[in-house]
């Protein structure tokens, strides 16, 4: 008898079919079993299933003789069903990594619960995630197992057979089934979570809910929407039958209310023409199910359902539709309006006197706390205090355009787009973004799938308007002027953003690893993978939760979600740092960098930290990209090409030896020569004081007698255990 039974029901799915499976047979807990439902699908869904369950021996084939749909394809797999806990899985969703070993070790900690309600996220075609926003109610605070009782807020999450895992004996002990139809889960969902004599949460997402663009049976038009009128009556007649649940009508009301609401505003449901039926038969739902005395939710929209009120539900519809064109076309004039006067305003303050003693920052993406930006404004104020600083405020508004026009100095990291008009006596610095390893500039003009749609024209013009371009070696210097050649100097003084890490004391770090929850006395590794231009969706190359089980209960992992959505299975040693923009403070709170090919390693080489990379695509990268070395060659730590070898790179200590220490101080020889924590002191010495360091590029500038103090080199990196410290210092 398996732990898990996973029940898959598969009709007009194989598109996404083999990796619905995949996502259940990849699962780290191994004690299930998947029996997978072909609902006589006319595609290649029942082929698909047979070819996984000949190669797989946890896979179970079930054909039904006939197309019955969802609900009694489910009851067909629960019959075949020999597993302690059941789960439901759509043909086109996936479990994420690890669930059933997640749900596993809930189950054991709650007590074995009837019910288990885990959360999920919509995941849409362009990759990107959004969470449940009712995550809350699926808190793990408090006592569990539980009733419904405890925590009505249940009947509030999405009513779907799948966010759950059942007790096989329950479900078998009620004679819980699907009917047929549309919105079957509705009577499925509520009576279940009502019979639960004990219930419990999972704070994880555990299944990705595909948003299809279209094949979905909700973004479907059809006479099958009123098959929710039936579904309704299924679940009041559960508690006719069951007095002692009289209490959950209310509820149970208001939810069908908002249901049939949905329904009746959606204009991709119902067919044309049938509204005021759909109206007439709420109207009578209404009446049959609500109890005398029980409250009535309250909206315009709910009423009009409630009332059946269909003629002036259509009138309403009708006005809305007209009051929408209204304001759009009115909206498009006075856009219009707007931006020629925000044009003529901007001409107006390009009239007026510059601000001597303003400087504008900006950054791309908008400044976090560890771009250069940042820090040379930190280094404005430090060390130019008659400057005024401010960041670029909110584009397209007139204070916007006031500051672009009398700031005499501008610092940016991108560009501040082509609406930039540079005046004389403005002064333009570029900082870039780091040190380059992939293409960039005019090198990606043979590179259509990293640049496409690229204004190479529109570059140039910027790049005309730069006074300053930053540098942090003179691989940098090389090659920025070679692939934005334009009339601008390169100070080639080091990246303002590192001097953080020379200026940081251990109490800053402890600080930082506290704040992120790093336990004490973990091997913290900071994984930032790079950006795969050729890919639209952004999937980490190695999979965080996977990697964090390979490496060991020593180490702690913090990990950021490629596109800012959750990171599966972040928990208490995996870390989610997807909400924290700034890099600095991450690098320092960890004790060794895991990358691939993200120009982040440039900047942590100069901490002198371990560094490891992940070169499995280095071959795809080089070629869809482009790179300016051969990284393989000058690496600055040691090289694994899967998450095995990176795993055995920590368990064997090579990520900090002596041939580590090695390559990383010959990388840092090359890359970082001048962080010593002075950078940005140099650059704004130069720009504003008119004090340029001599000769380019040295490791000194001028500054007072008190100020030249030897500062010692930053740490040789330890062999104990445990987590890196750093100096107080340089």
């Amino acid at each position: 008898m398996p732990r898990f039974s996973v029940i898959v029901p598969a009709y007009q799915v194989q598109a996404y079919l083999a990796e619905c499976l995949d996502s259940v047979l990849a699962q780290s807990y191994p004690d299930f079993e998947l029996i997978a439902v072909d609902d006589r699908s006319p595609d290649g869904c029942g082929a698909i299933i047979d070819e996984y369950a000949a190669r797989d021996p946890r896979v179970r084939a079930l054909h039904l003789a006939e197309n019955a749909g969802l609900g009694p394809a489910r009851n067909a797999g629960i019959e075949a069903a020999g597993g302690d806990y059941l789960l439901f899985l759509d043909g086109d969703d996936t479990l994420t990594p690890h669930t059933l070993r997640a749900i596993a070790d809930r189950l054991a900690a709650t007590g074995e619960p009837d019910v288990l309600v885990f959360d999920y996220a919509r995941t849409h075609w362009d990759g990107t995630a959004l969470r449940n926003r009712l995550a809350d109610r699926l808190t793990e605070d408090g006592p569990a197992p539980f009733t419904l009782a405890d925590r009505p807020g249940l009947l509030r999450v999405l009513m779907v057979a799948w966010n759950k895992a059942y007790r096989r004996e329950f479900v078998a002990r009620e004679g819980f089934r699907f009917p047929p139809g549309y919105y079957e889960d509705t009577p499925w969902t509520f009576p279940v979570l009502m019979a639960a004599g004990s219930l419990a949460t999972l704070d994880r997402v555990c299944v990705h809910y595909r948003q299809r663009r279209q094949g979905s049976i909700l973004r479907t038009t059809s006479p099958r929407h009123f098959d929710v009128f039936d579904q309704y009556d299924r679940v009041f007649a559960h508690l006719a039958e069951r007095p002692q649940l009289e209490r959950w009508r209310p509820e149970l009301y208001a939810r069908m209310l908002d249901h049939l609401t949905t329904i009746a505003t959606r204009r991709d449901r119902l067919p044309r023409g049938s509204h005021p039926a759909f109206l007439r038969r709420a109207r009578a739902h209404c009446r049959r199910h609500r109890a005398p005395g029980t409250p009535v939710p309250p909206g315009l929209r709910r009423a009009l359902v409630r009332h059946g009120l269909h003629r002036t539900f259509r009138t309403l519809r009708l006005l809305a539709a007209l009051r929408r064109q209204a304001r759009a076309t009115a909206g498009r004039g006075t856009q219009r309006l707007r931006a020629a006067l925000l044009r003529l305003h901007y001409r107006v303050q390009r009239l007026l006197p510059l601000r001597a003693d303003h400087a504008l920052f900006a950054a791309d993406p908008a400044p976090d706390h560890g771009c250069d930006p940042s820090a040379l404004e930190a280094a404005f104020r430090a060390h130019a205090p008659h400057i005024r600083t401010a960041w670029l405020g909110r584009p397209g508004t007139a204070a916007h355009f006031t500051a672009l026009a009398r700031s005499k100095y501008l610092v940016h990291n991108a560009g501040f787009g082509p609406g930039l008009v540079k005046r004389p006596g403005q002064v333009y610095v570029q900082t870039g973004q780091g040190t380059p390893l992939g293409h960039t500039g005019l090198d990606l003009q043979e590179r259509p799938a990293a640049a496409p749609g690229t204004d190479f024209a529109g570059q140039l013009r910027e790049v005309d308007q730069w006074d300053y371009v930053l540098s942090g070696n003179r691989h940098s210097t090389l090659t920025r002027e070679r692939a934005h050649p334009g009339g601008y100097t390169t100070l080639e003084y080091g990246s303002p953003r590192n001097d953080a890490f020379q200026h940081a004391t251990s109490a800053d770090v402890a600080r930082l690893r506290a704040s992120l929850g790093v336990p004490e006395g973990a091997v913290a590794v900071l994984y930032v993978p790079a950006r795969r231009d050729h890919r639209r969706t952004q999937t980490p190359p190695l999979d965080p939760a996977r990697l964090l089980g390979l490496l060991g209960p020593r180490f702690t992992l913090l990990t950021r979600a490629p596109l800012g959505g959750p990171v599966p299975g972040a928990g208490a040693r995996l870390i989610d740092v997807s909400g924290r923009p700034d890099l600095t403070s991450l690098c320092l709170a960890s004790d060794a960098l895991l990358t691939d090919f993200s120009p982040l390693m440039f900047d942590y080489a100069g901490l002198d930290r371990p560094v490891v990379l992940h070169t499995g695509d280095w071959d795809t990268f080089r070629t869809v990209r482009g790179a300016y070395l051969d990284l393989l060659a000058c690496p600055p730590g040691p090289l694994a090409r899967t998450g095995e070898e990176v795993a055995d790179v920590f368990a064997s200590g090579h990520w900090r030896g002596v041939r580590s220490a090695r390559l990383r101080a010959a990388f840092r020889e090359r890359f970082c020569p001048y962080d010593d924590g002075f950078a940005g002191e140099r650059v704004v010495r130069h720009v504003v004081l008119g004090q340029p360091a001599t000769p380019l590029g040295a490791r000194r500038t001028v500054r007072s007698a008190a100020e030249e103090q030897v500062r010692a080199p930053l740490a040789a990196v330890p062999q104990p255990s445990g987590p890196l410290p750093v100096t107080e210092g340089r």
